[in-house]
């Protein structure tokens, strides 16, 4: 849907108030009822995100988008994460996943040249996330400006953000950053890390943060990373009390690469739990779903103060 400017955007805001609002006289209720006959209250099932570059949707085969779709959808529904952090997807592929996702979703974000270009949107269940904020920036010495490119890298970088209620756990807030660093130029890879690394204070807050990308970085091996990690996150794959094979997350249409390079990352706040890390390799008769493989975490988030 076009937004003022043409900036394409969904509308999950719209009813987000009065769940927002709704959320704390639950939590109220719930309160009052629990003074009158104390019960332990059992943790809220756990939050299930996936970090996925999607690859543009190209009309060209081999790997179009039309040949591709039908496996992601397939992936996307078996997986069902409570928050996805997409990479490269398009205004009309974008569209294309929300329907396939079905009735239950819906994404904020923009194109990062402000309109239906690629963008770092961000998609979540409506039955357990309320969205109560949002809003992007821009990778460079001009975050507020739509397409700015002031590094030197090979294409605009951006920032897309949300701060969400739990409905499962009481309302409890956290708030999701989405990115996807330059693929051409190690210095801004290594600006942009520093200046998420700078806004993670004023967009979380006291409340948990989880980050999603592709870093176009290796963990543990590149300055983004480390300065992400220097910034107080961690990384979900090192956190995780259980995780599955590892695997290059970028496998550029070939085989996957055990041991290989991981440049798609999970990171969180330490105050989040993380139950189990994994790399989703589906596939369907050697089509893959996408040039990258998605990146999964199940996570529980910290009770909220009362």
């Amino acid at each position: 849907m076009a937004g003022p400017g043409g900036v394409t955007r969904r509308t999950g805001l719209r009813t987000a108030l009065a769940a927002a609002v709704a959320v704390p006289l639950l939590a109220t209720v719930r309160a009052s009822a629990a003074r009158r006959a104390p019960e332990r209250t059992a943790a809220p099932p756990p939050l299930e995100v996936m970090s996925y570059n999607l690859r543009f949707a190209s009309p060209t085969r081999p790997h179009s988008w039309p040949e591709r779709r039908p496996v992601m959808r397939e992936l996307l529904r078996r997986a069902a994460p409570h928050v996805i952090g997409t990479q490269e997807g398009q205004g009309p592929q974008l569209a294309d996943v929300e329907s396939d996702l079905g009735p239950h979703y819906d994404w904020l974000g923009t194109g990062r040249d402000g309109g239906e270009d690629e963008s770092a949107a961000v998609f979540y269940d409506r039955r357990r996330l309320v969205p109560v904020g949002h809003g992007d920036f821009w990778l460079s010495d001009t975050p507020g400006r739509a397409g700015s490119n002031t590094w030197g890298g090979a294409h605009p970088r951006m920032v897309t953000w949300v701060r969400f209620h739990d409905r499962a756990a009481g309302g409890r807030p956290f708030c999701v950053l989405n990115t996807h660093l330059d693929n051409g130029s190690a210095y801004a890879r290594a600006r942009a890390a520093a200046l998420i690394a700078d806004r993670v204070p004023g967009l979380a807050g006291s409340a948990p943060l989880v980050v999603t990308g592709d870093f176009n970085a290796i963990a543990h091996e590149s300055p983004a990373h480390a300065t992400l990690l220097g910034a107080g996150l961690v990384d979900t794959w090192d956190a995780a009390r259980s995780r599955g094979p590892a695997y290059g997350t970028w496998h550029g249409w070939g085989a996957p690469a055990p041991g290989g390079d991981r440049i798609d990352w999970i990171l969180a706040t330490p105050d989040v739990t993380v139950l189990r890390a994994w790399v989703d390799l589906s596939a369907d008769g050697g089509q893959w779903p996408s040039d990258h493989f998605p990146v999964c975490a199940s996570l529980r988030l910290p009770a909220a103060p009362e």
